[in-house]
């Protein structure tokens, strides 16, 4: 196991200085642009600080994914693609740095220019940029892109397109988007779409393609084969016109990336101990531990690396869908967060290794104290007072049980808050007054062991409340059309969260997004509170009110018992492979995040 050429104290150092940089300097005409200040990187920087501008080129990563897919297109809402395309396959007008908070450098843009309160931003695209089948990327393209991915793409790039007023070339090579509100992020985050040939979509389906169209890409690799449900491979382009770019130095060095997809975690796992993959993430500690000896570790031929970083915790759990009449009463909520026995479970998954996830910035300078709010944080939420949940301003902790099987405590405050939101046991089920029984199913997609192992303890202890609940395993199609539409009454949840929320915020809580399908508001909160929080956040000309915002909407999600949360799986990013990949030594602040591996990583005999 290596060293990195960092702390963990020295990454919450630095990212801290520059997320709490005070005001925003005014832009013009630059190679970049931040949320808060500068750009880190001055304009003629060689290559991201966390990249090798002199890795060697070559080699193979072969990645596994426990699921399948049933199309090669990652932008709409139909169908199954392997996630990794939408990174991999496409480029942007701006790439983001994950060695600061929120920072973007040119990528296909040379230059971005924005108005005095960032009411506009326009990007020059570079000369030389082009597709993989040698034709230029033009504001055509780009034009076409954003209005393709608006109105037929995957409602994660609808929003934005509701916040553009007006789209217009300004010049040969220029392209100019004003927004309809006051929102300082929208000109970061307008750079980051994906830009797509149009010329290759004429005529076609868009939003109902599946296999049947390989992309034409501007990216450093294209897919070179793939078969579906089972691998995709992509190769890199020996003619990738950025290969200068300063943001692409050090970045796409390996030959193949191929990504295999599995039945089930104990597949993949048997495939990376046979060579099959060779590199895999591993997010429960005790199994690192306990069972990475096999014969290519002991022999040096895989190596295990752990990569820290500095981010907040995210939420991972079991999320409950208000829009169920079960689930809309937070008494019944909270008494889930009873029931589930997670000191129980730690000790069974992990040895008890692994802590709890205590609030969803927790781990971070934005999340919240668990005391009661004070200061910033309580004047911006006292006007919501009445609304608010038990715990938001009085503070809030998470229920603990006592390690042993039957969690007598826990399983008795359980049975009293249920009882106040009107269910009582009646002849051994828990039933309401008009004698209806508790029933409900943990949704769980097909291959999440780990999770549905977890689920299956705790539809045991429900047994104590005279609750019924199942396991319903289905196929990741299944899973993502469920999910899409709210069909479900529980299920696990993963939102990974950064050290600069900004807009992605409204999709995962805001109250527009509860209704709409294919919305990432998973459990269907609908808070005025969290609302204005979120707006807060977004429109912070200041230090005090972007983190004070951040740690309030913190307490507004966390007392909201939405979400069971379980150990926190990502303390340290755990990566076991092959002793020919190496990545740089000195990491990100975000560690191993997107834009870390493969992007970053190298070959080396």
């Amino acid at each position: 196991m290596r060293a990195n050429l960092f702390t963990r104290s020295q990454l919450l150092g630095v990212g801290m200085a520059a997320i709490l940089a005070a005001g925003f300097a005014q832009a013009e005409p630059n190679h970049g642009i931040a949320m808060y200040g500068e750009p880190a990187l001055p304009p003629d920087f060689a290559s991201l600080p966390y990249a090798d501008a002199d890795a060697p080129h070559g080699g193979k990563i072969v990645l596994g994914e426990v699921g399948s897919f049933d199309s090669l297109n990652p932008h709409i809402l139909k169908g199954t693609a392997p996630w990794q395309l939408r990174f991999l396959a496409y480029e942007s007008l701006m790439g983001r740095s994950y060695d600061e908070p929120f920072s973007l450098y040119g990528v296909l843009a040379e230059s971005i220019e924005v108005g005095p309160n960032r009411e506009w931003a326009e990007f020059v695209i570079r000369p030389e940029a082009k597709f993989s089948d040698g034709s230029p990327v033009t504001v055509e393209d780009v034009m076409w892109s954003y209005e393709v991915l608006g109105t037929k793409g995957h409602g994660r790039y609808r929003g934005l397109w509701g916040q553009i007023e007006k789209m217009e070339q300004t010049g040969e090579r220029s392209v100019r988007f004003t927004f309809n509100e006051d929102n300082r992020e929208l000109a970061l985050i307008v750079g980051m779409r994906p830009i797509l040939k149009k010329a290759q979509w004429e005529g076609l389906d868009f939003e109902n393609s599946s296999l049947d169209i390989v992309p034409i890409t501007s990216a450093p690799y294209v897919i070179g084969d793939y078969e579906a449900g089972r691998f995709v491979e992509l190769k890199r382009n020996p003619d990738y016109w950025g290969k200068d770019v300063p943001f692409m130095k050090g970045q796409a060095n390996l030959d193949t990336i191929r990504m295999e997809f599995f039945a089930d975690d104990t597949a993949h796992f048997e495939a990376f101990k046979g060579g099959v993959v060779n590199s895999l993430r591993e997010t429960n500690v005790e199994k690192w531990r306990t069972q990475y000896d096999f014969p290519a570790v002991q022999d040096g031929r895989v190596v295990k690396s752990e990569i820290p970083h500095a981010r907040p915790y995210g939420i991972y759990g079991f999320v409950m869908n208000t829009r169920k009449p079960e689930f809309s009463d937070w008494r019944v909520r909270e008494a889930m967060l009873h029931a589930f026995n997670f000191e129980y479970i730690n000790d069974v998954q992990t040895g008890g290794s692994q802590p709890r996830i205590s609030s969803y910035y927790g781990n971070s300078v934005l999340g919240m104290d668990h005391g009661p709010a004070a200061g910033r944080v309580k004047e911006l939420l006292e006007p919501f007072r009445d609304s608010l949940l038990p715990g938001a301003l009085e503070g809030y902790i998470l229920p603990e049980g006592d390690g042993t099987a039957r969690n007598r405590s826990n399983i008795a405050k359980a049975m009293d808050l249920m009882a106040d939101a009107g269910w009582t046991v009646q002849g051994g089920v828990m039933k309401n007054a008009a004698g209806t029984p508790f029933v409900f199913d943990i949704l769980i997609r097909q291959g999440q062991n780990d999770n549905a192992a977890i689920a299956d303890i705790f539809v045991t202890a429900l047994e104590r409340l005279g609750i019924t609940a199942s396991v319903q395993m289905v196929d990741s199609a299944q899973y993502q059309d469920r999910t899409n539409n709210f069909d479900f009454d529980m299920t696990y949840i993963e939102r990974s969260l950064s050290l600069s929320p900004g807009n992605e915020q409204v999709l995962y809580w805001g109250s527009e997004q509860a209704d709409q399908p294919g919305s990432r508001n998973w459990m269907g909160m609908k808070s005025p509170a969290a609302d204005a929080m979120i707006q807060t956040l977004l429109s912070a000309t200041s230090r005090e009110d972007f983190v004070a915002a951040t740690k309030a909407l913190d307490r507004v999600l966390t007392t909201g018992r939405y979400v069971i949360p379980i150990m926190y799986r990502y303390d340290l990013s755990r990566i076991a492979h092959a002793k020919e990949l190496k990545y740089p030594d000195q990491l990100p602040m975000y560690g191993d995040w997107l834009g870390f591996q493969p992007d970053v990583w190298y070959w080396e005999e």
